[in-house]
């Protein structure tokens, strides 16, 4: 008797969730670097760009990456339908392109409750600035000059490329 083999997917493996508006694949895997797991994918992900966390599991895996990471980390709380945050959100994303040894975080309060209840976020937008764990400053507004002060203080380095 034959034994049945299945003919394995052209697609490669990856790793993604669901949002309401369909999947997103926050990561793929070739055969070459298949043994990667996700937290060294966290690890290696966000150096010049805004990582957006629509998922507590998501924000969980990525937080903790980013604490053993030991950078500055600053987390933007913000809202669809807050204009400041629309203002500010280009902003926040050339900071990230600038300071590359800051971990940046986009944290949706509609989608995300919680998280900004753990962090006692009250208006929007709300910047957290976090070192390992521990929350050192926030700018509570959207304030360039004040967020990029902020940076500085707490360590942001800006690049020189």
């Amino acid at each position: 008797m034959k034994k049945k083999t299945e003919k394995k997917s052209q697609s490669q493996p990856r790793l993604a969730y669901k949002t309401p508006k369909g999947p997103i694949t926050i990561c793929s895997f070739t055969k070459n670097n298949k043994h990667k797991t996700l937290t060294s994918f966290l690890k290696m992900a966000g150096e010049g760009e805004v990582i957006a966390c629509h998922t507590l599991e998501v924000w969980s895996e990525k937080i903790k990456a980013a604490n053993e990471s030991k950078k500055l980390i600053v987390i933007d709380f913000t809202a669809i339908w807050c204009p400041p945050c629309r203002f500010i959100a280009p902003v926040f994303v050339d900071m990230a392109k600038k300071f590359l040894n800051v971990v940046f975080f986009k944290i949706d309060v509609d989608e995300l409750q919680s998280v900004a209840k753990e962090f006692k976020v009250e208006a929007m937008p709300t910047f957290l600035f976090m070192r390992e764990g521990e929350v050192v400053d926030r700018v509570v507004g959207a304030r360039k000059e004040e967020i990029h002060q902020t940076l500085m203080k707490h360590g942001g380095l800006v690049s020189s490329a």
